[in-house]
């Protein structure tokens, strides 16, 4: 027997397995929830039976769910009418109805905040963030997960403020804020080391996170041993939906790295068990992958099957979004099979569709796809249109994604500015602590003089003395220290220089019909501010005030050193990261280890010296 054939036996014998387990639940909430008149405990098994039904069963899940809560209010039982919006809430999030699940998501949340009860609160505010997430929401999915992180804190429990961090970190995967997500993800990881004993399933899920952010990132080869050592503790736990969703991510490190047999083989293992689980989200979403990989590889009548069976079951889902993307599957995989009618009339309805809900994303991809189908049919006319069509909808995004870029920059900017403040403000008073410790001493070294005036003088005159190097060298220091901020001053004064001219420009951008040119014309601005030495001669002109005789003491030791090199030296000196340093001199990450690399060599320091330690001892 092949290797592939006894995994699939194992595999179909757990599911029996827990098809049992499952079954011998639902038994035992429907003799509780038969045996008990009107009561807690009743309301408390057609909860389960709700959450138990969901998926196989819907319409018996929804009026058990409505059960619950007619009896809840009928009883005065809040808890339990909080968790039957809850359980509507999911119902009608898998029907899909996003209006009805939203409302009962609320109702839920109100209740529990309305009875003091944290736990649930806290249940209800992840299972509401993470539908948010969801429809793509991701701010107010994140008011919703920091809610939950606070009462996860007030509750001092690690494993819900696990959850919390880790759904933060999902959130901002997402959002494609990758730095944040990793902080996140971290987070989680630092505290689940605390936790004993042992938490094997979030333990799982946390390098499964790892792993996908760093696929994300287009590190799929370091992603793959994270999802596989994922995907090696969810199968010793035998957590099925988790080992759906990670034989998705490691199909898709897979396909990012072109090696698209192995890509198929992992998305078919999720296709599978999410069968075996009726989870109708997880099959659309395995077939839509494989399908979009057969047509990647030029295979469209496979594609075509595979496609034909997402679209089923997306159209059942009702996931608006996904349907255009999957009508555009669909007119990919005709177009490849030379059949353009069809595809015309797919690429029709998801054109359709994305300009009702305006997502200008999918309505360019419709356009760009009815262009090329007209040009194939030879109507000329018509797929100039269209390509008129996808290039305004193409240089609106451009537009936003300009704007964005800019009120990011602003907003950055203004953030640097306010923690400059607090700097300031911080310094003022230490300051002023300062003085009053100096004022309080020399009030303490007047009394010691009358009291020791008969033991000699010589002795005061010495301690007043040390006390006045004291305060020069405290005063030296805040010099110092003023001068260092007034090069971080300039510094932000002058972003804020290139930031104004960055938004008159893009506002004079979106006035201009020729919109390429002026895109062009911002671009050369940019570029020529990242290159402009003057910003370095005025750098180095405050560097030099800051750390007097630095550049004459390098040259004085090393005068083989480079102009450029020199450049580096200072910004070591100032103790930056390589990734800041690799900013200010406009060049890559990987350039500043090279110039490391070559300055160790020409300051001839061995492997076991330190450059850092090096540069600022001069």
């Amino acid at each position: 027997m092949k290797t592939s054939e006894s995994f699939l036996l194992a595999f179909l014998g757990s599911i029996l397995f827990v098809s049992a387990q499952e079954n011998k639940k639902l038994d035992s909430f429907l003799i509780v929830y038969k045996s008990q008149s009107e009561s807690r405990a009743k309301v408390d098994a057609a909860k389960e039976l709700s959450n138990l039904l969901r998926h196989d069963k819907p319409k018996e899940s929804y009026l058990y769910a409505t059960e619950a809560l007619k009896i809840s209010n009928s009883i005065g039982y809040d808890k339990g009418k909080g968790y039957a919006f809850l359980s509507l809430a999911l119902y009608y999030r898998f029907l899909p109805n996003i209006d009805s699940s939203r409302y009962h998501y609320k109702n839920s949340i109100q209740t529990f905040k309305e009875i003091g009860l944290k736990t649930d609160l806290w249940t209800a505010l992840n299972e509401y963030a993470t539908y948010e997430t969801r429809l793509g929401e991701f701010d107010y999915a994140l008011e919703l997960a920091e809610e939950g992180k606070t009462l996860a804190l007030e509750l001092k429990d690690g494993i819900k403020l696990v959850d919390n961090l880790q759904r933060k970190a999902a959130i901002y995967t997402d959002k494609t804020d990758y730095p944040a997500a990793i902080s996140e993800t971290i987070d989680a990881s630092k505290v689940l080391d605390t936790i004993q004993p042992e938490d094997k399933k979030r333990k799982a899920i946390v390098l499964a996170d790892l792993g996908r952010i760093q696929m994300l990132r287009g590190e799929e080869k370091e992603a793959i041993p994270y999802i596989e050592e994922s995907l090696g503790i969810f199968k010793e736990l035998n957590d099925l939906v988790w080992l759906a969703t990670v034989y998705i991510e490691l199909g898709n490190c897979y396909w990012y790295l072109k090696e698209y047999d192995k890509c198929i083989s992992e998305y078919k293992k999720s296709l599978a068990i999410s069968q075996q689980m009726n989870r109708e989200d997880f099959i659309a979403a395995n077939n839509n992958n494989i399908g979009a990989t057969y047509a990647e590889i030029g295979e469209f009548a496979k594609a075509l099957i595979y496609l034909k069976k997402a679209h089923e079951s997306t159209r059942k889902s009702k996931s608006i979004n996904n349907l255009i993307v999957s009508h555009n599957d669909l007119a990919r995989a005709y177009i490849g099979l030379e059949n353009y009618p069809q595809a015309l009339q797919h690429t029709d309805s998801a054109i359709q569709i994305a300009d009702s809900i305006k997502v200008p994303e999918l309505l360019e991809d419709g356009y760009f796809r009815q262009a090329y189908i007209f040009e194939q049919m030879g109507d000329y006319k018509l797929a100039l249109k269209n390509h008129k069509k996808y290039q305004q909808v193409h240089d609106s995004i451009e537009d936003i994604e300009l704007g964005k870029e800019v009120e990011e920059l602003k907003t950055q900017y203004e953030t640097e500015k306010k923690e400059q403040q607090i700097v300031l403000q911080e310094k003022e008073i230490t300051v002023l602590e300062q003085q009053a410790s100096i004022s309080n001493l020399q009030k303490l070294l007047l009394g010691i003089g009358l009291l020791l005036s008969l033991i000699g003088f010589y002795a005061i005159r010495q301690k007043l003395k040390r006390n006045k190097l004291e305060k020069e060298k405290v005063d030296a220091e805040l010099a110092f220290k003023k001068k260092e901020l007034t090069t971080h001053a300039l510094h932000l004064a002058k972003k804020n220089e290139v930031l104004e001219s960055l938004k008159q420009k893009a506002q004079e951008l979106k006035a201009n019909e020729e919109s390429k040119n002026g895109y062009q014309q911002l671009i050369r601005t940019i570029n020529f501010d990242l290159q402009d030495d003057n910003n370095w001669e005025n750098f180095s002109r405050y560097f030099e005030e800051v750390h007097k005789d630095f550049n004459s003491n390098v040259k004085s030791k090393y005068p083989e050193v480079t102009s450029n090199e020199l450049r580096l030296l200072a910004l070591l000196k100032m103790n930056l990261s390589s990734k800041e340093i690799a900013n200010i001199l406009n060049i890559s990450p990987e350039g500043i280890k090279k110039a490391r690399y070559r300055l160790r060599k020409k300051l001839d320091i061995t492997t076991e010296d330190s450059l850092q330690d090096l540069v600022l001892s001069l």
